[in-house]
């Protein structure tokens, strides 16, 4: 396996000195905006760009120091990709706001006046998107979904700039938090990780949720009730994904608690998968936003500072087994797979 120039000095620009990806994600927009004014009381139409600027660049400023990078929107996040540490690269997202994505099939589309080249000259170390995605799905809803992420991968390799491929398993109709879509999550888990790690896509990271709900692990902090899965099968489902991946993969937080995020990489490590790190977005800031909401840009620093730090500290401490990205190849440094 070789990785081109580009391709390399941006893979390590957001990784750690050990080439893990231990990074910080606050590309949320739609769904901050809604969180905003639910906690404010307000219209989501109210909630101006400023305040999203406000939130963003506080959570850059005082958490970068603790990451290896920071995934950011080029909507409302360049101002707080200013403001991020030294040490943090920068990964900007391409798609539109995903997260709040409804659409039959949730197609997914891409910023208007946005291209991969303009990303990488607004500063972008690496190029993310976020793709909606299910193996069950109709083959004419996925052949779109494949031919969208071709696509950005051929502009990716054009710049020679990394790709991440975030994506979030779905089911139309069904309740995604549900006992019945969390017996098929291993599944869509698995399957999108082998589909999108084939050549002709050209990622080079998968960014990807784990291949279980704790909600429903069998002795889980997390599981209050029905278990669809025992202890031990959660691990066979996380060494399956694993296995099915074969591109390096880092995984995401998908706006679980702290506390549920570190108990899942915690099994995550027990299952001896060779993950290469996170992009940890709401698990380490979401209990901010009422004391935003509700306080102000002050308050919210504080809370940054000390709880925010602390959950962001807790999460790096899961890093101590994850692999470089590079080992994932079977080299010892980015410049042997030259």
């Amino acid at each position: 396996m070789k990785v081109t120039p580009g391709k390399q000095k941006g893979l390590q620009a957001v990784s750690n000195s050990r080439g893990v990806i231990a990074a910080a994600a606050m590309d949320q927009r739609g769904s901050l905006k809604s969180a905003i004014a639910k906690e404010k009381g307000i219209d989501k139409s109210a909630v101006t760009a400023q305040m999203l600027e406000e939130f963003k660049t506080a959570v850059t400023r005082v958490l970068t120091p603790h990451a290896s990078a920071i995934l950011l929107d080029p909507e409302f996040g360049l101002p707080a990709a200013l403001a991020r540490s030294k040490n943090a690269g920068l990964l900007l997202a391409y798609e539109n706001s995903g997260y709040d994505n409804t659409r039959p099939g949730r197609l997914p589309d891409l910023l208007d006046i946005w291209s991969v080249r303009r990303l990488v000259a607004a500063g972008a170390d690496c190029i993310k998107i976020l793709l909606y995605y299910t193996p069950f799905d109709p083959p004419d809803v996925n052949e779109i979904k494949h031919a969208w992420v071709e696509r950005i991968g051929g502009e990716c390799t054009a710049s020679d700039v990394p790709f991440f491929l975030e994506l979030v398993g779905y089911e139309e109709g069904a309740d995604e938090k549900g006992i019945a879509f969390a017996r098929k999550k291993p599944d869509v888990v698995a399957r999108g990780m082998a589909e999108f790690s084939k050549p002709q896509y050209a990622v080079d990271v998968l960014k990807v949720e784990v291949p279980v709900n704790m909600a429903y692990v069998a002795g889980s902090k997390a599981c209050k009730g029905d278990a669809a899965y025992t202890h031990e099968q959660a691990k066979e489902h996380f060494l399956r994904a694993a296995t099915a991946a074969k591109r390096p993969f880092i995984y995401l937080s998908a706006g679980v608690s702290n506390e549920v995020f570190i108990e899942t990489l915690d099994l995550a490590a027990e299952s001896g998968v060779k993950f290469s790190g996170v992009l940890c977005g709401r698990a380490t800031w979401k209990d901010a936003i009422p004391v935003y909401a509700k306080q102000g840009a002050k308050a919210l620093e504080d809370w940054l500072s000390d709880q925010g730090v602390k959950n962001i500290e807790n999460v790096n401490d899961r890093l101590k087994g994850a692999s470089s990205w590079y080992s994932f190849y079977g080299a010892s440094s980015p410049a042997a797979l030259s």
